[in-house]
């Protein structure tokens, strides 16, 4: 009998509603709807309905230089090498810099119009170009860096371009437009690098040019002060006139020997030494124009050769240096490096970006690892809060 009259009190409560029931749920799961439903929900909204499609350009290129470095001996890795041509790392490293930079994107907008392309009518909010913030060329450069990636790719050596748009048009044309200005870039390093070495060349040639004009002027200098047009020809005919007065005189030394023995009286022998003795006044005078004082030809010489060591040396100084003018010159009609284009700017045919259903289940995973984490913290701390 109290069974039956507790199910008949029972029986008689009235049900709760279906609306009562859905507010009682959504009591017990609100941290749930919030942290989990709620922003799995806006995402899937967003990318199902909202996100634009995105399109990705790819080009690839590599600077090449000729090889300047080649061995002149055979070896066998010059004999296996098929190319003359060499990767130039650094200039490859140079033109990403440049792509990622300011002046790229001041450069490019001369070409393309940059804020237009990414402000194009049609594209979702979050995605455009400038998504509340201000219009300004460093904003525009934050978004540059978002929408367009230049890196090298160290298993190939290539260096690898890529730039995102809102339509397959707009990532070609800025694509083959920065791989324009990178071309321009070489070809402005390769002149300026040319234009150097030219410079430096010829302010080489001047030097030897003014060191050549002032060892002649100091040659025609000692010359006139001197009045000497070559000392060392001077002193060949100095000692060519002592060699035959020295012959003369033996020669007149051995007749007098030989008039002495046969005629002590003859009367030519007086005469005999007057002019052996004059000779020997000569060949004197001729050895003290040699030498023997501070202005004879022998101290003259010393000066000469210096002056004139210093003329050959500078003349070959000018000699290598109009060599290496126009060896500069001829290299600079060469280009040192050149941008090749491996892979051409493609047109996409299919939007890349985004991954509506990975975004979504990225989001939902991140959303539910929250949620889970904070219910974990939130039971342990009222399992170990005070009895009171």
């Amino acid at each position: 009998m109290l069974m039956e009259g507790l199910s008949a009190s029972v029986s008689a409560e009235p049900e709760k509603g279906f609306g009562a029931r859905t507010i009682d749920w959504i009591r017990r799961h609100l941290w749930f709807i919030l942290l989990v439903v709620l922003p799995v929900l806006v995402s899937a909204i967003y990318y199902g309905l909202i996100a634009s499609d995105v399109y990705v350009s790819e080009a690839r290129f590599v600077i090449k230089a000729p090889d300047q470095k080649r061995s002149s001996t055979s070896t066998l890795a010059n004999l296996i090498q098929t190319t003359g041509l060499s990767a130039g790392q650094e200039q490859t490293n140079e033109v990403l810099d440049y792509i990622r930079s300011r002046n790229a994107l001041a450069d490019l907008s001369k070409r393309v119009n940059v804020r237009a392309t990414y402000m194009r009518p049609g594209t979702d909010w979050a995605s455009r170009y400038p998504f509340f913030r201000r219009d300004s060329f460093e904003n525009l450069y934050k978004y540059y860096g978002r929408m367009v990636n230049a890196h090298l790719d160290h298993d190939t050596g290539l260096a690898v371009v890529t730039v995102k748009a809102f339509t397959p048009q707009d990532a070609h044309a800025i694509d083959a437009a920065l791989l324009d200005i990178s071309e321009k870039l070489v070809n402005r390093l390769n002149i300026r690098a040319q234009a150097k070495q030219i410079a430096e060349a010829e302010g080489r040639v001047q030097e030897a040019e003014a060191r050549v004009r002032n060892a002649r002027l100091a040659m025609r200098g000692y010359r006139n002060t001197e009045r000497l047009l070559d000392p060392a020809k001077e002193a060949t005919g100095v000692l060519q006139l002592s060699t035959e007065l020295t012959g003369q005189r033996a020669a007149l030394q051995a007749q007098l020997q030989a008039t002495l023995a046969g005629a002590p009286r003859n009367p030519a022998i007086p005469a005999l030494r007057s002019r052996i003795a004059a000779i020997d006044a000569q060949i004197a005078g001729q050895a003290g124009r040699a030498t023997g004082t501070n202005t004879g030809l022998a101290s003259k010489l010393t000066q000469y050769e210096n002056l004139l060591v210093e003329q050959e040396f500078s003349t070959q100084m000018l000699n290598t240096a109009n060599a290496s003018l126009e060896q500069a010159r001829a290299e600079a009609l060469q280009q040192q490096f050149y941008l090749e284009r491996v892979v051409e700017p493609n047109t996409p045919d299919m939007a890349l970006f985004p991954q509506r259903l990975y975004e979504i289940l990225t989001v939902a995973g991140v959303c539910l690892c929250l949620y889970l984490v904070g219910w974990m913290l939130v039971v342990g701390i009222l399992e170990h809060r005070p009895e009171n």
